[in-house]
């Protein structure tokens, strides 16, 4: 059977490429190349696949070359910075990669931002590559709901009220965080 559409939620082979090369993704940072994901990319390649599931790694390597490119010329060595690379390459999954390891060591405030932006992305892959509207307005609410309570611990670098009418609207086309300049707190509170 010819797989015609990347669903690691229903192929098993899918979630593992995608959970292989995603867990490569801090090491990749770490190491500032592609090495990491390139071997797992080889084990991948070298098993049975569909043409889908290289389509996959090929659009996911070139991002995270865009990724890593950013980050090494901007000298980005801040997860919080890293993780909005990734987010703008939409790149959802590694953001929830990396942030996840931020979050198991964090605690108060901060855990609860970093779980609300791992929320916000896991709307965007529940909508998307999921199909699963209700599933994504759930995530989307919960993590609009800390972030707006606690917007005055978020990071500055964040277009806070961009994201928040991204999120309580639901929409499918996700907030450019890096590239939008962020709104002064004050403005936010207004609206």
């Amino acid at each position: 059977m010819v797989v015609t559409q990347f669903n690691p939620f229903e192929d098993r082979l899918a979630r593992d490429i995608r959970n292989g090369l995603s867990g490569t993704i801090l090491q990749v940072f770490a190491e500032k190349n592609l090495s990491p994901a390139l071997k797992v990319t080889r084990h991948y390649l070298q098993i049975p696949h569909d043409s889908i599931h290289e389509d996959y790694i090929d659009i996911r390597l070139s991002r995270y070359k865009q990724a890593l490119l950013i980050i090494n010329e901007e000298e980005l060595v801040d997860t919080w910075d890293q993780a909005l690379v990734l987010w703008d390459l939409g790149l959802f999954f590694e953001v929830h990669e990396v942030l996840e390891h931020v979050w198991l060591q964090a605690t108060g405030t901060k855990k609860l931002i970093l779980q609300a932006m791992i929320r916000a992305a896991g709307m965007y892959i529940k909508l998307h590559d999921q199909k699963n509207e209700r599933g994504a307005r759930k995530m989307a609410t919960k993590a609009a709901d800390v972030l707006e309570e606690y917007r005055q611990a978020v990071p500055p670098n964040l277009p806070l009220a961009i994201l928040l009418t991204k999120l309580r609207n639901l929409d499918p086309s996700p907030p450019l965080l890096r590239s939008a300049p962020p709104l002064p707190r004050d403005s936010e509170t207004e609206e």
